[in-house]
């Protein structure tokens, strides 16, 4: 299994955007980017810090049906 990169949330959205998650428009404020693909039934929650933790980045990794290597190359890290 790979290492985990250290990245930013919109280093993630990035990510997630390159692997066909799409960003839903906001509803108000709120420091919390949301995506959705078509065709997956969870919704990702991505906060807007300039680094996300090890255990968030793997929840989030694994509820969009990634495996690391996978996330990590869509990522630019």
């Amino acid at each position: 299994m790979s290492r985990l990169p250290q990245i930013s949330g919109r280093e993630a959205v990035r990510a997630f955007e390159k692997a066909g998650w799409q960003v839903v428009p906001r509803r108000g404020k709120g420091d919390h980017i949301i995506l959705r693909k078509p065709g997956n039934p969870h919704v990702l929650s991505i906060p807007d810090h300039s680094l996300l933790g090890p255990g968030l980045l793997r929840s989030l990794i694994r509820l969009s049906e990634l495996t690391v290597d996978e996330f990590t190359a869509f990522c630019s890290c």
